[in-house]
């Protein structure tokens, strides 16, 4: 059966951030074409509710549906959001949140972590929130472990955005965590976004733009490193292709992508090492050095810190040859 998946609707809610969840989970399916997500949408009461913008929507369910959830999504709402948070968790609100079954996964997109954190569900957890609000986030929920520059984090059973378009990077992130990368990469083709974005909020957080840049950039540097995980990669080096000073190809590194050179050749080297783990049957040592990180010991610390999980374990959970993969594929020797 598939995994059930419930939208609720709030008075005011964003159209964008509504249709997210259906667009990316309801293209997941397996190899025969079966969908892997179920997703229905439902309001507190079963009525229409107001969107943002000049049209109302008429929903087939009512709270009954977060009874059968195995994931709850809440999208962003103008009503429930950081002025009017207080005022939306209403009993009718409250009491359709107690319907869900424990350990159900919640997510939130955007500003509907404002209304997880007002119903408490996100005491002691991390969370994150549009950059714009993330201030106001941390004065209302001083309890709740915010990080404002990540895209979406992952608490296991409770995951939270960023704004708008982060939506979709945490749904396409469960699809990958549920069903692998070569699921997840095939859902954003078919929806034609990445299937993964460098770096965190912070670029794109407003800003004034660099004086005297010369034209200069890293992604001719970005492009060249992800041909070359396998090889030492010193930031001298980095730099002095980039023909830029240290500090220099530094700054303008983390201003492109949000994070450091090192942070985000770790970030590419992981992603390298889970395709591998997943499309071929090289061995972990194998893997280990073909994704840069050199030993399988290496390999395993950097796995456990990320993904909480051996590389093993990783590939028992994920493989995914399929029968006509081509040279991708290698055979261990």
């Amino acid at each position: 059966m598939a995994h059930l998946v419930a939208v609720l609707a709030l008075e005011g809610v964003i159209a964008f951030e509504l249709g997210i969840p259906a667009r990316i989970f309801g293209t997941a399916r397996d190899g025969e074409g079966r969908p892997y997500y179920q997703v229905a949408t439902c309001t507190v009461d079963g009525g229409p509710v107001g969107t943002s913008t000049d049209f109302r929507i008429a929903v087939d369910h009512g709270p009954e549906l977060l009874e059968r959830a195995d994931t709850v999504v809440i999208p962003a709402s103008h009503d429930a959001g950081p002025d009017g948070v207080d005022a939306a968790l209403t009993p009718e609100l409250a009491a359709a949140l107690r319907r869900i079954r424990p350990g159900t996964r919640l997510m939130s997109i955007c500003t509907g972590s404002f209304l997880l954190a007002a119903a408490g569900l996100l005491d002691g957890r991390p969370a994150t929130t549009h950059w714009s609000y993330t201030d106001r986030f941390a004065r209302m929920y001083p309890q709740v472990r915010l990080d404002p520059d990540v895209l979406y984090t992952d608490d296991g059973d409770l995951l939270t955005s960023g704004g708008v378009a982060a939506g979709v990077d945490l749904c396409l992130h469960v699809v990958r965590r549920d069903h692998g990368s070569a699921v997840a990469n095939a859902v954003a083709r078919a929806c034609l976004v990445p299937p993964w974005r460098d770096g965190g909020q912070k670029q794109y957080v407003e800003a004034p733009s660099p004086v005297e840049t010369g034209g200069f950039s890293t992604t001719a540097v970005r492009a060249w490193v992800l041909e070359h995980l396998d090889e030492p990669l010193p930031l001298r080096q980095l730099a002095d292709r980039a023909g830029m000073s240290v500090r220099t190809f530094t700054r303008r590194f983390r201003e492109e992508t949000g994070a450091s050179p090192g942070q985000w050749i770790t970030t590419q080297r992981t992603e390298r090492a889970r395709q591998l783990l997943e499309r071929t049957d090289l061995t972990i040592d194998q893997v280990a050095r073909e994704s840069g990180f050199g030993t399988a010991a290496s390999l395993r610390l950097q796995l456990r810190g990320r993904l909480d999980v051996a590389p093993s374990t990783y590939r028992r959970t994920f493989r995914t040859i399929p029968a006509e993969a081509g040279p991708e594929v290698r055979r261990a020797s």
